[in-house]
């Protein structure tokens, strides 16, 4: 429906010698846009184009005139880029790794400062990424800092996986049948990415300590690194869900995840407890609602005749203090939008629109930035 009435409005304004671009529904924010992978990412996930649309468009990119497989709600003159680091690695690895390619993407750009937009782990890189930036230019170079379903207190997943002990050889060796040689290539390391998702330190006796619980503090949420920080939380359960997630969810666990406490106090591997009801919107089938919110909750508006749009829920607070947020924060389901971890980043095929999805993110950073 919207490929076709973007084509009509192309053509009514082919017939009068008009460029289309003024369609676009997001305003263009002021610095470029870089995207941050989740674990597993780049170019594409499971085979499936990561930043796009079911058939593979980047959702950053914009359109020229009558150009089709664009984003047609973002303004042709929006500039955005797509960073690109260990698929699996810890964040204080991915992190460095990801301040250097904004500042490539910065010069690239003309530009003194940038925008972040990090999905899953990559919500997590994006704070290193604000610090190192900080430090090497000193002064703030972030201007918003979005993430999208990142377990910012951990997941219960990855300590799922980690204590299989011996059988996490074979998890690891399961995804290099999805992702291919990339795993094992030079550079990744899953057991340090696993690692980095378990909210407190996994092994205490490596000699390194690891875990979201003392990342928080290394790289917490702070004006001096980035002037904004917000998040969107997802949460979707049932036949739904991604047939992968669901049949973890069937036959390993169900994530309890919308329960309130300051540490780990279930040992599930994320902050907080679970409610005792299973079997309910209360994660995205890796990530739980109540590790998900940094900054500013956001709230996802879809609209069926206009553009959809991206404000802040005022109501849930701020999260400063990202091993602190208080029991609402932690079990609300306000804003919460419901899709699953994978579906946010194209990994369908399903009804929700990646590119106008990111095009009201793109709107609502270029209010701030």
């Amino acid at each position: 429906m919207k490929a076709l009435r973007f084509a009509l409005v192309a053509l009514a304004a082919g017939a009068f010698g008009l460029s289309t671009q003024a369609q676009a529904g997001a305003a263009r924010t002021t610095y470029p846009v870089v995207f941050a992978h989740g674990m597993g990412g780049f170019d594409n996930l499971l085979g499936v184009d990561y930043w796009g649309d079911d058939y593979g468009t980047f959702v950053g990119d914009p359109c020229s005139f009558l150009e089709i497989g664009c984003n047609e709600d973002i303004d042709g003159d929006q500039k955005a880029y797509v960073a690109q680091v260990p698929a699996f690695q810890s964040s204080e690895v991915r992190g460095l790794d990801l301040a250097n390619d904004v500042e490539g993407f910065m010069a690239t750009a003309g530009s003194s400062y940038v925008n972040l937009i990090g999905h899953s782990q990559g919500g997590i890189d994006i704070r290193k990424a604000a610090r190192v930036l900080r430090e090497r230019r000193g002064y703030t170079v972030v201007k918003v800092a979005i993430s999208v379903s990142s377990p910012h207190r951990g997941s219960p997943v990855a300590k799922y996986i980690l204590d299989l002990g011996p059988g996490v050889t074979s998890v690891i060796s399961a995804l290099a049948t999805y992702y291919g040689n990339a795993i094992y290539q030079s550079g990744n390391d899953g057991y340090a990415g696993a690692k980095q998702l378990v909210y407190n330190d996994y092994d205490p006796n490596d000699g390194k300590t690891t875990g979201m619980k003392a990342f928080n503090v290394a790289y917490p949420v702070d004006s001096r690194y980035a002037t904004r920080y917000a998040s969107l939380i997802t949460a979707q359960s049932g036949l739904s869900v991604n047939p992968a997630l669901y049949l973890l969810k069937q036959f390993f666990f169900d994530i309890d995840g919308d329960g309130s406490c300051t540490d780990d106090c279930d040992n599930d591997g994320a902050a907080g407890r679970g409610d005792g009801v299973r079997n309910e919107d209360d994660d995205d089938g890796l990530v739980g609602i109540n590790s998900q919110q940094m900054g500013y909750r956001l709230r996802y508006s879809e609209s069926l005749l206009g553009f959809d749009s991206v404000s802040t829920d005022a109501d849930r607070g701020y999260v400063s203090n990202l091993n602190a947020p208080t029991a609402t924060q932690s079990t609300s389901t306000a804003a919460v939008i419901n899709q699953d971890h994978l579906d946010v980043v194209g990994l369908g095929p399903d009804t929700f629109d990646e590119p106008e999805f990111y095009a009201a993110i793109i709107d609502y950073i270029a209010s701030y930035d």
